[in-house]
């Protein structure tokens, strides 16, 4: 009985759930954006553009679990982007404080004056140099083919000579250090860090001291490369390559490192304090009308996304009431087969996309397009007051600061930043200090929210309570590419932070079902629908667990006729199916990647999504929030192998209930087939029936767990027609075992 009122309540709770994720398709609409009219009306005839300023911001944690080269990689092709270069600055938050970052973004500024002028002459696609050259033919579309090839192999010689420099910077920077600290003449000093100009490194030293350690450091601004009015004073590299850019515009976007402070007093709220450090600092010195953010672990593959995402901010129908357009994210690293559903491209192609008929998609914590004053916690035009208080109460105490916001709203845009003086460095270190937001609006109704562990969907949801739109970019080239982790512990970990993250906000003010005053009810059903999918996963998990009654002797039934009611299943998964399949039709969706989508979906409700429920439950009873944990883009060792990463199998806990569930059903069809060999005379046609219809039940859990079975064999699972050898075998050892221990028993009980 009790099994029986558990699948009632699933079944109940799986009708439902499938509701919430129906519901917000009502009104499924497809957005392309057109870059023609978009140069028609902003780019003038004398090469020169009317386009509004994009603030790009990059955040990265830590070098080694981030490498150095994919950060300066999504650097490069920011400044390499197809977007006039006088309104496009890009900064960089580095919160681990190491002097390693500003070197390498140094040593990138420098490399950017040979690659950036020679994706303008080329017409290169990606123009992030690692992908490029990764590429065995790339596609031509320059002018100049027959300068190409020797513009090609000379860039690449040089890229060669970047990387090397960049692994080279640890050891030169120690070096240096060591050099410096000898040379001090008073005993007891602390070993500091040194920069290549003679003065001490103000963020974390190689040998840490109280105040230079990560996470225990004043504030960092540099301005490595200023407005291109007033030049770079970096050289170009191109006339010691030989290479001719006489017709190429040479110039370079702003770049800025920041780091900001940090003490042991103050909570840095994670990845949101970062980008609100980011957006404060770039409002004294750019203050663009735009911001886009990226993680480091991706960036630009198509030239023109910067232009894609205007399409739909300077719409003349709905674009001042959009505060933001999402893209979807893709990932170059994964496997051909996408083993682990990484691209998920159901979610990203079709569930997102459809939004864009409601208020739009939600913020999905990268590639994303925001306009600075709905970060800033302002109303859209429609619901806007006339005069807009801007208070240190709600905005903190820097004047200057201030006078910017009230700049933002008014739409007094200045495409020259103010020259670089010590003053405003001095400012820019201040709004970025460990305290600045402290007692403000900051993290609450202002920037990124604080204190969850999923702060773009909670951004997302707080922007659309006030009354914004948002809506969802594709291009037939992505607009952007990254690192996906395509590890099965790495991946589940990241899911683990997710979900926990969605079922945090349910539990939270922003609450889909008493937040957010001004969202539409279809969008408040799809944000419900992202807070309570992890609960799902019990359910998923009890049913997954059922095979283990074939191992009782009698037979046990959920309903009864059981006939009727496995038919009945089958009907509405059937359905299910087809309306999916309609769904990947619409969206332009693979059947591949459908079913990498129900595979993985199945693997992480019996590991990660009741791990985060776990989580959850011990959040309210204790107050202690989700883990943050970066993911590791660290690779395996074997560098011959670009997928070495997917066979290496790290256990963690989680994985053991889904280990369970594999063998339990291994042994569930073993046993079945033991017990039709046991009682094959005895059983009636009835009884054979109910049998071949449960083991259905069994296969199926086993083909969505077949990526898992996978992962367990490791380097094995190179050669997939080894498993489907090893599980025919477990299933006759099963059955064999079955088989004898139930004559043994009968002997025994006869004699």
């Amino acid at each position: 009985m009790w099994f029986w009122t558990m699948s009632v309540v699933g079944d109940v709770w799986f009708g439902f759930s499938w509701l919430l994720n129906q519901l917000p398709k009502f009104n499924p609409v497809k957005t392309i954006p057109d870059m023609v009219a978009l140069r028609r009306q902003y780019d003038l005839p004398d090469g020169t553009s009317t386009l509004p300023g994009i603030d790009v911001f990059v955040t990265t944690a830590d070098p080694i679990d981030e490498p150095i080269l994919y950060t300066m990689n999504c650097v490069l092709s920011i400044l390499a982007s197809d977007y006039p270069v006088d309104r496009c600055a890009c900064y960089l938050s580095d919160d681990s404080g190491a002097l390693i970052q500003y070197e390498a973004l140094v040593e990138t500024a420098k490399f950017a004056t040979l690659w950036v002028p020679f994706c303008r002459k080329h017409c290169i696609e990606p123009r992030a140099p690692e992908s490029f050259f990764e590429q065995e033919a790339p596609l031509y579309t320059g002018s100049a083919p027959e300068e190409f090839k020797n513009d090609h192999n000379s860039v690449y010689i040089e890229y060669d000579e970047f990387k090397e420099r960049l692994d080279s910077l640890s050891s030169a920077i120690s070096k240096r250090s060591d050099a410096y600290n000898s040379m001090k003449t008073e005993e007891g000093d602390a070993n500091a860090t040194w920069m290549a100009n003679g003065t001490q490194w103000p963020g974390s030293w190689i040998d840490t001291t109280e105040i230079h350690r990560k996470g225990h450091h004043a504030g960092i601004v540099k301005v490595v490369l200023d407005h291109s009015i007033r030049g770079h004073n970096l050289g170009s590299q191109a006339s010691t390559r030989n290479l001719n850019f006489a017709s190429t515009d040479v110039r370079l976007p702003m770049l800025v490192y920041i780091s900001r402070g940090k003490n042991p007093s103050y909570d840095h709220n994670k990845k949101a304090g970062a980008l609100n450090a980011q957006l404060r600092a770039s409002a004294l010195l750019s203050n663009a009308q735009f911001i886009i953010n990226f993680d480091c672990d991706h960036y630009i593959n198509n030239s023109q996304a910067l232009r894609a995402a205007m399409c739909f901010m300077l719409d003349q129908r709905q674009g001042d009431s959009t505060a933001f357009v999402q893209f979807p994210q893709r990932f170059d690293n994964v496997d051909p087969s996408d083993r682990y559903g990484n691209h998920n491209r159901v979610f990203f192609d079709g569930t997102m996309l459809a939004l864009n008929g409601l208020q739009g998609p939600s913020y999905l914590g990268t590639g994303c397009m925001f306009r600075r004053i709905a970060l800033y916690g302002i109303d859209p035009p429609e619901w806007r007051h006339a005069n807009i208080v801007v208070d240190d109460k709600r905005f903190g105490s820097s004047i200057p600061f201030l006078e910017s916001v009230s700049k933002a709203i008014n739409q007094e845009r200045s495409t020259i930043p103010p020259p670089i003086s010590e003053t405003l460095v001095a400012e820019m270190e201040r709004v970025v200090s460990a305290s600045h937001d402290k007692a403000t609006g900051w993290g609450k109704g202002v920037g990124y929210i604080y204190d969850i562990a999923t702060e773009d969907i909670v951004t997302g949801f707080r922007i659309h309570g006030q009354g914004w739109r948002s809506m969802y970019c594709t291009m037939e080239r992505d607009a952007f590419c990254g690192i996906a982790p395509i590890n099965l512990t790495e991946r589940l970990h990241q899911i683990v932070r997710w979900s926990g993250g969605s079922l945090e906000m349910f539990f939270s003010l922003n609450n889909p079902l008493i937040g957010g005053r001004r969202i539409q009810s279809l969008q408040r059903v799809s944000y419900l629908n992202m807070t309570v999918y992890p609960v799902t996963s019990l359910f998923i998990l009890l049913y997954a667990l059922s095979p283990v009654m074939w191992l009782i002797p009698d037979e046990v039934y959920i309903q009864r006729p059981f006939t009727k009611y496995v038919v009945f299943l089958l009907v509405i998964i059937l359905m299910i199916h087809v309306i999916g399949w309609l769904e990947i039709k619409w969206a332009g969706v693979t059947w591949l990647d459908y079913w990498r989508n129900e595979q993985f979906f199945m693997i992480g409700s019996t590991s990660a999504y009741p791990a985060a429920v776990l989580h959850m439950v011990v959040n309210l009873l204790t107050k202690k929030g989700i883990h943050f944990r970066v993911t590791s883009k660290q690779t395996a060792a074997d560098t011959n192998d670009k997928f070495a990463d997917l066979y290496d199998m790290r256990w963690v806990p989680m994985l053991i209930p889904t280990t369970v569930v594999l063998i339990a059903n291994v042994g569930a069809i073993g046993v079945a087939m033991g017990k039709t060999i046991v009682y094959m005379g005895a059983w009636t046609i009835a009884q054979k029936t109910h049998a071949a219809l449960g083991l259905l039940f069994n296969v199926w859990i086993m083909v969505l767990l077949y990526p898992f079975a996978l992962a367990i064999m490791g380097r094995w699972a190179k050669r997939p027609v080894i498993l489907v050898v090893l599980l025919p075998v477990a299933f006759t050892i099963v059955c064999l075992v079955y088989v004898a221990v139930h004559i043994l028993l009968l002997s025994y009980l006869t004699f």
